[in-house]
């Protein structure tokens, strides 16, 4: 990572339910790296930004911001490569846009929100990869289903779309590293292995054409 670090520092990210965190368990698995997995299960406003989304937004999203930027210095803290689950920028970038574009973040907490955001992580070293998990809305839906958390039964094709658009305008303007786009739609690298094994073999590529960096796996 630039001026930082000699290790590899690897994200994911992606829309809610494409698989961020199982591929952030896998390829720590497979190549010994140490996850850094999204704060979702303890986040003590998720269940009730849900519910009353306009209340709750700002709360919930410096929960969000706090943790991911928690999480960014510790993993530059490790002596080895990390791999983690959703980057900081999705959270300013993709949920806090989408929630004010909605009418959802009134306009003092999103500016309020966007200055803290943006005077911390001009100071934040970037990836040496991003890895954008891309599918489309149908996938995101059963993938959704498939794992089954309560708080996330009632979110709405349309709200999964939104995200989606800002996803793609996002990745085609993100130039502070790689990025890896890995299509998910024809593929489900949870069930079966040999999904897997060309997810791993197309991100050990990417990680081999870095600067300094030569990828082998566990096996």
């Amino acid at each position: 990572m630039a001026g930082s670090r000699n290790e590899l520092f690897i994200a994911v990210a992606g829309n809610i339910g494409v698989g961020k965190s199982t591929l952030t368990k896998l390829l720590a698995e497979a190549f010994g790296w140490e996850p850094f997995f999204e704060a979702v299960d303890d986040n003590p406003y998720l269940a009730d930004f849900y519910r009353d989304m306009r209340k709750w937004s700002f709360h919930s999203q410096i929960f969000f911001l706090s943790r991911r930027l928690k999480h960014h210095y510790l993993l530059l803290q490790q002596p080895g490569p990390v791999v983690q689950d959703r980057s900081v920028y999705e959270d300013a970038e993709i949920f806090a846009r989408n929630l004010y574009r909605q009418g959802l973040f009134d306009d003092r907490d999103y500016r309020s929100y966007r200055e803290l955001y943006e005077a911390i992580s001009a100071f934040l070293p970037p990836p040496d990869l991003l890895i954008y998990l891309r599918a489309s809305v149908p996938t995101l839906l059963a993938r959704i289903a498939r794992r089954g958390r309560d708080f996330e039964r009632n979110i709405s094709v349309a709200y999964l779309m939104q995200l989606n658009e800002l996803y793609e305008d996002w990745i085609s303007r993100f130039k502070l590293c790689p990025v890896l786009i890995i299509e998910t739609d024809e593929i489900d690298f949870v069930l079966h292995q040999a999904d897997l094994n060309g997810v791993l073999a197309q991100i050990k590529q990417a990680v081999d054409r870095l600067p300094g960096q030569a990828l082998s796996s566990r096996a």
